[in-house]
């Protein structure tokens, strides 16, 4: 697999490929979209693995090309460039993302908003000293927040205010995980896991196993893990709130906004674990599960046909009555 860069993004992605062959499993590592991603494959020659490596990485590279606010050049970046001005056409897959944040932002009453970049900005959890924004500035804020603002029409979105901006970080990397299994599909692989960030989708199993095996980390101690969960042609996506973050005056503060107060989500809830039929829905159910806290969290996940969720709290840990069959081992 041997290609010259085209941009910053493909340059990125190509350089930092790492292939690792362990137990019948080829496991390809780089880092796209703001994290480390993994794709593992099992029951493939060695032709069929390369042609599926190459077809996802031009499929990721092109998904982060289009969907960063990160890049100047973006769909995304137009579209805030554009904001209480001009309409910015969509192609079909923009439409059908836009309409599933539309979806979702319903399905969580406003929890999840696209929208709350103004927000994320004046909390940035990566300044350097953190900064304490005021009552006033959050207000402001928040006058520029709230999908109710975002004008959609066939094939064209439309930012009603300027100075809004749309950020996909919560349910980009999810939609590329549904995305990247498609393409799988569409080789005739069988046995796959994909992983970005920890947003996890899978076909079938690897050799000599039922299902595959993931670890949930414990929010408490990071780096470690608190049980392990098998899942089979399924979805896992896990949220947490205990590592991008920053502390002032003895009170951390997270980096998930919750868009309905503008400020960050403070709830007993530490980390959440999604299982479901699709990664997109699964990882915005996590995040929306932190901010709401352990048990109306819990009660979100549940009113979702076919998801299931575990939830660390301060409390201890809850579950869905369902993700019990998912535990192979509580560490």
């Amino acid at each position: 697999m041997v290609l010259k860069p085209m941009n910053e993004v493909h340059d990125r992605v190509w350089r930092s490929a790492k292939l690792r062959e362990s137990e019948g499993v080829s496991e390809m590592s780089f880092f796209a979209m703001g994290t480390r991603c993994r794709a593992a494959v099992a029951g493939v020659d060695r032709g069929l693995e390369n042609a599926y490596f190459e077809a996802l990485f031009a499929q990721v590279i092109r998904f982060e090309s289009t969907y960063s606010r990160f890049l100047p050049d973006s769909l995304v970046s137009r579209i805030n460039a554009g904001a209480g001005q001009d309409w910015v056409e969509l192609d079909e897959e923009a439409s059908q993302l836009l309409a599933l944040c539309h979806e979702l932002n319903f399905i969580t009453d406003r929890t999840f908003d696209p929208t709350a970049g103004p927000l994320l900005k004046l909390w940035n959890w990566k300044a350097n000293p953190p900064r304490m924004p005021s009552d006033a500035e959050v207000q402001e804020a928040r006058r520029r927040v709230g999908w109710h603002l975002v004008e959609r029409r066939a094939g064209a979105v439309r930012l009603s205010i300027k100075g809004m901006t749309l950020d996909l970080g919560g349910i980009g990397k999810e939609f590329a995980v549904d995305q990247a299994i498609g393409l799988a599909t569409c080789h005739g692989l069988q046995n796959v896991l994909i992983d970005f960030g920890q947003d996890i989708r899978v076909l079938g199993h690897p050799p000599g196993k039922p299902a595959w095996h993931v670890g949930l980390e414990n929010p408490n101690e990071p780096g470690t893990c608190w049980a392990s969960v098998a899942i089979d042609q399924q979805a896992l996506a896990s949220s947490g709130n205990y590592l991008r973050c920053f502390e002032l005056e003895g009170r951390k503060y997270g980096h998930i906004i919750d868009p309905r107060t503008g400020y960050p989500a403070s709830t007993d809830c530490l980390a959440a674990s999604v299982v479901g039929p699709n990664c997109t829905i699964a990882g915005v159910l996590a995040t929306c599960a932190l901010v709401l806290g352990a048990k109306p969290g819990l009660e979100l996940v549940r009113r979702q046909y076919g998801f299931d969720a575990a939830l660390c709290s301060t409390h201890g840990t809850v579950f869905s009555p369902a993700f019990n069959r998912h535990l192979v081992q509580i560490l």
